[in-house]
């Protein structure tokens, strides 16, 4: 890849998801056969798991995306491929970055990143990147909101409870005029009952920051399973994806939907309010639904994993009351590639375990109504067959054979097949008679 067709990628969230498989294809499409391509294990390096994250990652992009990557490990935690920290495997993870064609960075702690980077002064090489318009730079979740002049230590706040206040970021977007703060998740609604948007802040306290900022910069929200794409030669912006990047200055946000592409210097405008407020922005309808398209094909049509489940439960629960056996079977089947698909997410807590706990509760189920199958013709159509067959026996006797036939064609228009015998009538239900997989019932 030469050095000016470079793109900045920022995902508010879902970056290792089946959602992203297409536009990470899409993006990888950029590359040379030999690419070399990078996954910064910074974010999350200090997690006891992070070699489990890592791999995860790298069979993501190696089975869903074709794409063969190496990590570039955290040198504070370590790793076997480098060695034990020291200024040599600092410089060799330098170098390993500012030669890729193919960066990316993921999830974990925003503030641990930021500062690891500015302590390797990897972010200068970030930031060299994108300025010199080179390669593929894939930011996501928590390394997205390392990429303004502003960041937001996201765990201190939500997690530890200390008072919201900006980090110095690594101000990635600065040489393209973009002074902003970049806020993933925008659109989170894991609280249920309390607000989580805007990176788990809620409103109060993101309101608090925004009085922090300067006038002329702003707020830059991306939405979940959404992605904001520079074209660092082309000067274009284009959100893909389910949900909007938001511009939003004092309170006051503009929505820019997926599927919209805009110039760069009209998003400057937006951040430094010089633009107004509401804007007749272009959207194409057609490329937003081709981007939505994208965006959930091979998850069950849903572009979160509790979506694909939800849709899973009601899709059960109507085959289980048709009594459809072969759907309610399907449903499980389906859910359970769903949940595979999702398996290699690096994201934690994105309710593989609860999609797992539904899925063995529809086996359950359906094994409950096997079994009451299983013991249909004997509980069922036995207790209705004796005194019937006792019936045609006797109409037998007194000759009224044609009585005794049409109990027989009666019986048949239900599935059951019968076989007169000297010793007396045998029945058998019409699939286990097919089959032959079950003795025949006889009427003394």
């Amino acid at each position: 890849m030469n050095s000016g067709n470079g793109l900045l990628v920022l995902m508010g969230s879902g970056e290792t998801s089946p959602t992203m498989v297409t536009l990470h294809r899409e993006l990888a499409a950029h590359l040379s056969g030999d690419a070399d391509a990078v996954i910064l294990e910074t974010p999350y390096g200090f997690q006891v798991n992070r070699d489990d994250i890592s791999n995860r990652a790298r069979e993501y992009f190696r089975r869903s995306v074709g794409l063969a990557t190496v990590i570039a490990p955290d040198t504070q935690a370590g790793s076997p491929s480098i060695g034990a920290p020291g200024n040599g495997d600092a410089d060799k993870v330098r170098d390993l970055v500012r030669r890729a064609d193919w960066v990316f960075s993921g999830p974990g702690s925003p503030s641990y990143a930021l500062n690891r980077w500015h302590t390797l002064r990897l972010g200068e090489i970030l930031r060299e990147r994108v300025a010199r318009g080179y390669g593929v730079t894939v930011m996501a979740s928590a390394a997205a909101c390392t990429v303004g002049f502003a960041a937001l230590p996201v765990y201190e706040v939500y997690k530890a409870g200390h008072p919201p206040a900006w980090l110095t970021g690594l101000d990635l977007l600065g040489p393209l005029g973009l002074p902003v703060a970049v806020i993933p998740h925008y659109d989170n609604a894991e609280g249920g009952t309390h607000d989580t948007r805007f990176c788990y802040l809620g409103e109060p306290r993101l309101a608090a920051l925004e009085h922090e900022l300067p006038d002329e910069s702003a707020v830059l929200g991306i939405d979940e399973h959404t992605a904001v794409i520079v074209d660092l030669s082309t000067s274009l912006v284009r959100v893909w994806g389910r949900g909007v990047m938001t511009i939003r200055r004092r309170g006051a946000g503009v929505p820019v939907p997926g599927g919209t592409t805009l110039h760069l210097k009209q998003l400057r405008e937006l951040v430094t309010g010089t633009e107004p407020a509401v804007v007749p922005l272009p959207r194409r309808p057609a490329d937003a639904d081709a981007a939505h398209r994208a965006a959930t094909a091979g998850t069950g049509g849903a572009a979160t994993l509790q979506e694909a489940v939800a849709a899973a439960e009601l899709r059960f629960d109507s085959a289980e009351e048709a009594r459809d056996a072969g759907a309610m079977a399907e449903v499980a089947v389906e859910l359970e590639s769903v949940i595979a698909a999702w398996s290699a997410d690096m994201e934690e807590d994105q309710g593989g375990e609860w999609a797992r706990t539904v899925l063995h509760g529809m086996i359950r189920r359906l094994a409950q109504a096997a079994g009451r199958g299983l013991r249909e013709p004997e509980h069922t159509l036995g207790r209705i067959l004796v005194p019937l067959l006792g019936l045609r026996r006797r109409l037998r006797a007194d000759g009224a054979y044609d009585l005794a036939d049409e109990v027989r064609e009666a019986v048949a228009a239900g599935g059951v097949r019968l076989h007169d015998t000297a010793e007396g009538s045998e029945w058998r239900w019409e699939e286990e008679a097919d089959d032959q997989q079950t003795g025949s019932r006889s009427q003394a």
